[in-house]
């Protein structure tokens, strides 16, 4: 009788095609990434086989340094695919937005809380050390656009520490790949509960800002889009 396929079988050729996508993908923006892969393989191997038949064990470590070979290549790649992928989001609209979809749990984001007609747009997101407002636009226009903002949750949540962060590359700015480590540098300064507590007076805010009635014709400028409801993490 045929085996039942298990969810595990199901599971594993989407996940050697999300691998060889990555791949694909990777190596658009990294050519040499094939040869490095291989060339960390069979160093990491050849080196504890090396090692085995030195002391008369040949085939436990060579056992053992397939298994490191395996997960050196597999480290390797992860950071080198990280890499291209973050330099092929540099400079796009909303790959802020995308960093902070993934930066972890105990983050509820929200993505552009604030935007001009320009698409300048200033990101939110809640943990446990406060309130960090992301923006990505030109660095002169996204100060306005913080300010705004600082000052309409400074009516809602005075007593929460809030960081900016503009990304960019220029003197002051934090690269696109350094946004994750940046804020989760900030010193922790609230509880759980207390960061449910502010996103959801948040959230309050937003959904009254996005009961409002928008004006007809073109939007003017520094005027704030509704938000919707965040993603927590």
């Amino acid at each position: 009788m045929a085996r039942k396929e298990t969810a595990a079988d199901a599971a594993n050729p989407g996940r050697l095609k999300q691998i060889a996508l990555t791949y694909k993908m990777t190596r658009k923006a990294d050519k040499k990434i094939g040869l490095v892969l291989a060339a960390v393989g069979i160093v990491t191997f050849g080196v504890f086989l090396a090692i085995g038949f030195l002391i008369g064990h040949p085939i436990y470590l060579g056992i053992l340094g397939l298994f490191l070979a395996l997960l050196a290549t597999a480290i390797v790649f992860g950071r080198r695919a990280e890499r291209a992928a973050f330099g092929q989001m540099e400079g796009q609209p909303g790959a802020a937005a995308a960093v902070l979809d993934n930066i972890g749990r105990g983050w509820a984001t929200t993505p552009a809380v604030a935007m001009n007609r320009s698409q300048d747009v200033v990101h939110r997101a809640v943990g446990k050390a406060g309130i960090v407002l992301v923006a990505e636009g030109n660095p002169n226009r996204v100060k306005s656009l913080l300010a705004a903002e600082k000052k309409k949750m400074n009516r809602i949540v005075a007593d929460v520490p809030v960081h900016d962060v503009i990304v960019g590359t220029g003197e002051g700015q934090v690269p696109l790949k350094k946004v994750r480590t940046t804020m989760l540098k900030f010193p922790r300064v609230l509880t759980g509960p207390q960061v449910t507590a502010t996103n959801d007076r948040l959230r309050a805010m937003g959904d009254l800002m996005s009961n409002m009635p928008l004006p007809k014709g073109p939007m003017p400028k520094g005027m704030k889009l509704p938000k919707g409801g965040p993603k927590a993490r």
